[in-house]
């Protein structure tokens, strides 16, 4: 709780400090406060806490994730030293944007309350609606905000007809209670038929604000126009939050209607990794190649709701985690390829491992780790959510189907890859400059996924 209000407070303050006639302050400042945040989140470790008649739960499960998504904002913001370098007069409101959207993602991982839940999908949202938008120069971003604020908009008012639903049938918002009513409901009557609309109706709302698939319609498009820097928020710390909170809503709500939507999940689970593989393999851009393989992971993510038992909670961690840091380096290096060449295509990376070392191989660690290749968080990412779901033994042809599409996500990983070694640097290109601080950045995400591609338990026992 004291982490939502530290960072409302740090997010006025930003707001303030944006009037300032010089804004290089803004950025160190505002790492400052996320380091304040994600040690002060730390604190409430194994001390279980509820606040306003129990609506929001402070525990192990949201404290891990808060750190999770801290950690990668903090991890993130400095891609966006070029708003400072230019003294943008909007980057105040930007990263205020952006401290304002972790409360509502912290909300999102710490509710016990459907309503709790709505408050913080909506706070996270409006603010991505102004940031994926903020480029005022292109047309491309105006774009992207229109289609995000008036789909995600559409898919709130459904999702807040499911919530509705559910408390029509159960008569409570509360997860706990809806749980036993749950129950107490078995299988029959019009309440039965109303609660599992609902619950039906909830998945939909919350698979389009996860960019599942089929609700992933919006993802390559509001992705290709966003500006990188806030794409890369929105692929980590906004799924992160989705993910978290969708896992929370059927394990602590609706497990024991497992049946009746199980058939539901497992149809988005299939639709997400095709869709995903498939349309990332046929891209020539790599943001949109970024975007359809977000899809995919969205599948992979889910794959742990059909679990539930104790795997399951750590593969949902531990792959949000690895998915987060090999996307942070993925999108931070193609913001400064395509900044600096003006093209996301795969040719603008032509060469980088010769001009530009570390940033090729910081690209080629988070390429291996998307792509679950050992010796990488990322494939330990995938083994736990495969060891999570072979428990259950009707799911062993769903570990098959994603195995087969892990293997066609490699290929377009490696694209990458070899147009950094194998391709020649075209003569107009200049080589990729970047700043010592981005550098070191680049340097501790490496670090950060190599180390758990080694030893996997640092992360994987937390929970």
């Amino acid at each position: 709780m004291i982490s939502i209000i530290l960072l409302s407070g740090f997010g006025i303050i930003n707001l303030f400090v944006g009037f300032l006639k010089s804004k290089r302050i803004l950025l160190p400042l505002s790492l400052l406060f996320l380091a304040i945040v994600f040690g002060i989140n730390l604190l409430d470790w194994n001390d279980t806490k509820s606040y306003f008649d129990n609506m929001i739960t402070i525990d192990n499960y949201a404290v891990a994730f808060t750190g999770i998504m801290v950690l990668s904002t903090l991890l993130m913001l400095p891609f966006t030293q070029h708003y400072i370098t230019r003294n943008d007069e909007n980057i105040g409101e930007l990263y205020a944007l952006i401290l304002f959207s972790l409360v509502g993602a912290i909300m999102m991982v710490s509710y016990n309350n459907m309503l709790m839940l709505f408050i913080g999908i909506e706070i996270l949202s409006i603010a991505m609606y102004v940031l994926a938008g903020s480029d005022k120069s292109s047309m491309r971003s105006a774009e992207a905000a229109l289609k995000y604020f008036l789909m995600g908009s559409f898919f709130t008012g459904v999702m807040l007809f499911g919530i509705v639903m559910v408390y029509g049938a159960t008569g409570t918002f509360n997860i706990s209670e809806i749980a036993g009513s749950a129950e107490a409901l078995g299988t029959g009557g019009a309440n039965n038929v109303m609660f599992m609309l609902g619950v039906l109706i909830i998945i939909i709302g919350i698979s389009f604000k996860i960019s599942a698939a089929p609700f992933h319609f919006w993802t390559p498009d509001v992705y290709e126009g966003t500006p990188t820097v806030w794409t890369a928020y929105m692929s980590t710390v906004v799924k992160t939050a989705g993910v978290a909170a969708f896992y929370k809503l059927m394990d602590a709500a609706f497990a024991a209607s497992y049946p009746a939507w199980m058939p539901t999940l497992v149809a988005i689970v299939v639709l997400s990794l095709l869709v995903g593989n498939i349309g990332a393999v046929v891209q020539q851009s790599m943001k949109r190649m970024l975007a359809y393989s977000s899809i995919s992971h969205a599948g992979y993510l889910l794959m742990t709701l059909l679990a539930f038992n104790e795997f399951s909670t750590s593969a949902v961690l531990f792959y949000s985690f690895a998915y987060s840091t090999a996307s942070i380096a993925a999108f931070g290096v193609l913001h400064l390829v395509a900044k600096q060449r003006g093209s996301e295509k795969y040719e603008a990376f032509n060469g980088l491992g010769k001009t530009n070392p570390l940033l090729a191989f910081a690209v080629t660690v988070a390429m291996l780790s998307l792509g679950g290749i050992p010796l990488t968080a990322g494939f330990f990412g995938k083994f736990f959510v495969f060891s999570a779901l072979v428990e259950n033994p009707d799911m062993m042809w769903l570990i098959v189907v994603a195995v087969i599409l892990a293997a066609v996500g490699i290929y377009y990983y490696f694209r990458v890859v070899i147009a950094m070694y194998l391709h020649p640097v075209a003569e107009d290109h200049t080589p990729i400059k970047s700043t010592s601080f981005i550098n070191v950045m680049l340097i501790i995400i490496t670090a950060l996924t190599i180390l758990l591609g080694i030893a996997p338990a640092l992360l994987s026992g937390v929970l």
